[in-house]
């Protein structure tokens, strides 16, 4: 049976069918970046030290999500090609695989980074304020990490259905949660008013986040295991492992795991070459870092919605409907990221003001306000294109940008003005431009060859 005739995304206009999905995607992402954004603030009153330290602990938290990558990005090919195919039984088989084996796999690396997290920290700071801060916004988020994954699983699986108002609306649930909690664990009083609070500090930051992430997870959860004309997950299914299924979940998305690994690690080394310049420089690249993530999220609504429909549509072979819609993302993006970069560069002290009052760390973020989000113009052609690779499974290309623009350009550029030359920090931030500049050209290479045409998963 061919699914196409039931597939409002493969229908009607390619521009009004990418919005529809992409626009509750942004909104949601961006609102979740927002309450990461409202952490940073709220940290950012406790003190640059306790900035300084959740900074370091979201650098090597993120290596850990390389595993979620992997299995995210194999089972969006494969749920929107078998959905694409009409496959509805497969569809429902791959949803409940992409949840049980991603729980499994998060719940062995949240042993593991937690017994070696303190000697990890370690290796980026010697102060031990700093440690602390990491360690107590640290380990509680480990300890949630099965129920972060799984909640990343049940949002992508509706997406990839093509409903994105629902993951849309359980993401504003949770950051509406998370922004009101974050005052109420962390400060003695909620600031502005006299209403007492618990004093928890940086865990407090990090226990509303990972509650946010347990309503997430059970509000999407539900949706599945309740079904609607779309699909219907069931309890047996999760207690199943599919060797076939999870196989294909380990090695489609590799390449891409891999690829948000070597793009992790290059971050690591990128904080351990910025803390040379010391902790204010170290606050204001976690303050650039949520800003950038934040700026970011309208590339990956529009990315998502993209790959979406470009695996649908390779899934039911109209090639030029993928081509077109990667296109079409490419343009929006760069678009958005135009209007972005205007405003970071006219009043970049104005945005650093609302996270620190710190002098010396507003001054260090100004220069890489305006030079890291413009930075995002070329992030967004590169990833627009690039989501014909997510939609057919053909994902060596996100690899191997990745590595030749990060390990190729970016790190030696560090080593060089840091190391040898010891130039201002303001050539670290250039160095983000290098490797966006690196990473189009690799891009731009493959889609034009073209072997995602033919790829099928």
């Amino acid at each position: 049976m061919n699914n196409i005739e039931n597939n409002e995304l493969l229908i009607g206009d390619l521009r009004k069918n990418l919005l529809k999905v992409s626009i509750p995607t942004m909104l949601g992402f961006a609102l979740q970046a927002v309450y990461d954004m409202v952490d940073m603030i709220w940290i950012g009153r406790i003190s640059a030290s306790a900035v300084a330290g959740v900074t370091i602990f979201s650098t090597v938290f993120w290596l850990v999500t390389v595993l979620n990558e992997i299995i995210g990005a194999s089972s969006i090919s494969l749920i929107t090609q078998s959905y694409g195919k009409g496959d509805i039984q497969r569809t429902r088989k791959v949803v409940e695989q992409t949840l049980t084996f991603k729980a499994l796999v998060a719940i062995i690396s949240a042993i593991i980074i937690s017994i070696i997290l303190k000697p990890l920290l370690s290796f980026f700071s010697t102060d031990q304020i700093v440690l602390k801060a990491a360690l107590d916004y640290g380990y509680i988020r480990m300890f949630f990490l099965p129920i972060m994954f799984s909640s990343y699983s049940v949002n992508t699986a509706l997406r990839c259905l093509g409903d994105a108002k629902t993951p849309m609306k359980i993401m504003i649930v949770s950051s509406i949660a998370n922004i009101i909690l974050d005052p109420v664990f962390m400060f003695d009083k909620i600031p502005g008013t006299n209403i007492p609070g618990f004093n928890m500090g940086v865990f407090g930051a990090a226990l509303a986040t990972v509650i946010s992430t347990v309503i997430a997870f059970s509000m999407g959860f539900y949706i599945l295991l309740k079904g609607n004309e779309k699909l219907k997950i069931t309890f047996k299914g999760l207690f199943q492992l599919d060797w076939e299924i999870d196989k294909k979940l380990l090695t489609i998305g590799l390449p891409t795991g891999i690829e948000v690994l070597m793009r992790n690690l290059s971050s690591i080394a990128t904080l351990k070459f910025v803390s040379i310049y010391g902790t204010d420089t170290v606050a204001a690249m976690g303050i650039g870092s949520r800003l950038f993530s934040f700026a970011f999220m309208p590339i990956m609504g529009i990315v998502m919605g993209a790959s979406t429909i470009v695996g649908q549509a390779l899934g039911a072979e109209d090639v030029d409907k993928a081509r077109d819609t990667a296109k079409f993302a490419a343009l929006t993006n760069i678009v958005m990221m135009g209007f972005l970069s205007i405003v970071s560069i006219l009043i970049p002290d104005k945005i650093m003001g609302i996270f620190i009052k710190d002098f010396e760390v507003i001054n260090v973020g100004i220069p890489m306000i305006r030079i890291l989000i413009p930075a995002l113009i070329l992030a967004g052609w590169s990833m627009g294109l690039g989501s014909v690779f997510t939609g057919s499974g053909h994902n060596i290309p996100y690899l191997l940008s990745s590595i030749i623009s990060r390990w190729g350009i970016q790190v030696p550029m560090l080593f060089i003005t840091t190391k040898i030359f010891n130039l201002p920090v303001i050539y670290v931030w250039l160095s983000f431009v290098a490797a966006e500049i690196g990473e189009i050209v690799i891009i731009l290479i493959h889609y034009k060859k073209g072997k995602w045409k033919t790829k099928r998963v």
